[in-house]
């Protein structure tokens, strides 16, 4: 009687130790899903042409509008937000001072950081463009010159004008936007919206979104993300 009573407690015990076990590894995999969803959730919100995590940005070295060469793996460890333009583009234009209001948000932080770069020519080519939007002030952000598009174009593969890359801490790209990005349900400029800041956060993190978006490759998740395209 005391062995089968022994046998039957050994099974209850183990039984208890089964079942701790699945609640373990059910919190385990809760957590890792709402880690997912936490890295997903702000970049698809911002509605990017591209969403991915297997494409490791180009590095370039370029010259900058202060004379001092501007590299991209300078910034290696920091979430950099990478912004095309050029000041034959009138929404570039028109996004520039909100780009700029950003920047002076992030100045002082160390894992952020946001580099702009013109197909113009040179410094002197967009000292009308600089003097209206920044008056006195330097640019809050580094400014690199591709007058040939051998980084904008040939690395990069951009055609049209504004384009925003958000690569993660690994120089990762994770997200493009065509256009100026928009962000949320009220399609408000990106720039300007806690979810651009919500993001950045989630580069941060070791998870990574595990939805792809290229509709050149797969276009059937593009309804997640249209709504907000002009």
């Amino acid at each position: 009687m005391a062995e089968e009573k022994a046998g039957i407690g050994g099974i209850v015990q183990l039984g208890f130790a089964v079942l701790a076990g699945l609640a373990v590894y059910g919190f385990v995999d809760m957590a890792k899903h709402a880690e997912i969803r936490r890295a997903c959730e702000p970049l698809v919100q911002l509605r990017p042409r591209y969403l991915g995590y297997d494409r490791s940005a180009p590095d370039f070295n370029l010259p900058g509008l202060d004379g001092k060469p501007v590299k991209l793996s300078d910034y290696a460890g920091r979430v950099v937000i990478l912004h095309f333009w050029t000041k034959t583009c009138k929404p570039c234009l028109e996004e520039l001072p909100f780009v700029a209001k950003f920047a002076e948000q992030i100045q002082g932080r160390k894992d952020v950081a946001l580099i702009t770069v013109t197909v113009d020519e040179n410094p002197a080519a967009i000292a009308d463009v600089v003097q209206t939007v920044f008056g006195d002030k330097p640019p809050p952000f580094p400014i690199a010159f591709d007058p040939e598009n051998t980084i904008v174009r040939s690395k990069y593969g951009t055609k049209l004008f504004p384009e925003t890359w958000m690569l993660d801490t690994a120089g990762v790209i994770r997200a493009r936007f065509d256009g100026v990005p928009l962000a949320g349900e009220g399609c408000d400029v990106a720039w300007k919206s806690p979810l651009l800041f919500s993001a950045i956060d989630a580069l941060k993190g070791p998870a990574v979104c595990d939805i792809s978006v290229d509709p050149k490759v797969d276009p059937r998740p593009e309804k997640l993300i249209a709504a907000c395209r002009r």
